[in-house]
């Protein structure tokens, strides 16, 4: 009886040193954005003297971010939609038909949650569709990139709707169309919140990929624009902390907005299989 209170003052212990670890950063990144040059140069945990708002305004001026973040905000929502849509549908197809050929499919995606993107063959392959360097070529890019990981999400929920379902949808005179897109696509909602989120995240925080695929600085997104202020601010920090929050607000929100549907989607569609 005695180990209890022992055991728990250890695991809030060791949650709240997890917890620190991540808010140690933040606040380091947040207290600099707000100094100035010279406050900014030691990078410090004090807190500035007094709060340069005014580096906020400054870095939406110079920093061309609001094209950044509308670019970022296109190719992460979009691909992440697209990526949703079409693996929702490919899991209904593979768990209601689970034949030999739609189990090596199935196995096929799990193949691309492990492999690595070949920025060689996919830049080929976006100059014979000409979409290299187009907004539609790193769209469909990013959906691919999604589709392995959801395939996994949705298929293990999916499972767990009765087929009794689909067989009264149809008897009531609902086509394939309506049945998916009115009776199971609504039933997949915390799956695909989940999906959705975990996408965009993924898209909005690439680096790599849209410095490989987009070679005009006016398409790159809100991370890549970091790279380039860094570059012509070396030695201003505050301004570059600055950015960094400006670039890390919009993926906060998202996250707590849909946080509760992280941890139910993605243990329902693990389990669920």
């Amino acid at each position: 009886m005695r180990q209890k209170p022992i055991l728990l003052i250890l695991k809030e212990s060791f949650t709240w040193i997890l917890g620190l670890s991540i808010l140690f950063p933040l606040y380091l990144i947040i207290a600099n954005s707000l100094k100035t040059t010279q406050e900014a140069t030691s990078i410090d945990f004090r807190w500035p003297h007094k709060l340069q708002w005014a580096n906020y305004s400054e870095a939406f001026a110079g920093g061309n971010l609001i094209r950044s973040f509308f670019n970022s905000m296109l190719m992460s929502s979009v691909s992440a939609a697209i990526s949703i849509l079409v693996t929702a549908m490919a899991a209904f197809v593979l768990v209601r038909n689970r034949d030999k050929w739609n189990k090596v499919i199935y196995n096929y995606f799990f193949i691309g949650l492990v492999a690595p993107l070949n920025y060689v063959t996919t830049i080929k392959a976006l100059q014979m569709l000409h979409l290299q360097n187009t907004f539609p070529g790193i769209i469909l890019v990013f959906a691919t990139l999604g589709i392995p990981f959801a395939v996994f999400l949705f298929y293990g929920f999916i499972s767990s709707v009765p087929r009794e379902l689909d067989e009264a949808a149809i008897i009531d005179g609902c086509g394939l169309g309506r049945l998916f897109f009115s009776v199971v696509f609504p039933l997949l909602t915390p799956v695909a919140i989940t999906g959705f989120i975990l996408n965009f995240l993924g898209a909005w925080n690439d680096f790599v990929t849209p410095l490989y695929l987009l070679n005009r600085q006016n398409k790159l997104g809100m991370i890549n624009s970091i790279y380039e202020y860094f570059g012509m601010h070396f030695n201003q920090w505050n301004m570059i902390f600055t950015i960094i929050v400006l670039t890390m607000l919009p993926v906060l929100v998202l996250y707590l907005l849909g946080q509760k549907y992280i941890i139910s989607g993605m243990v329902s569609g693990s389990l669920k299989g």
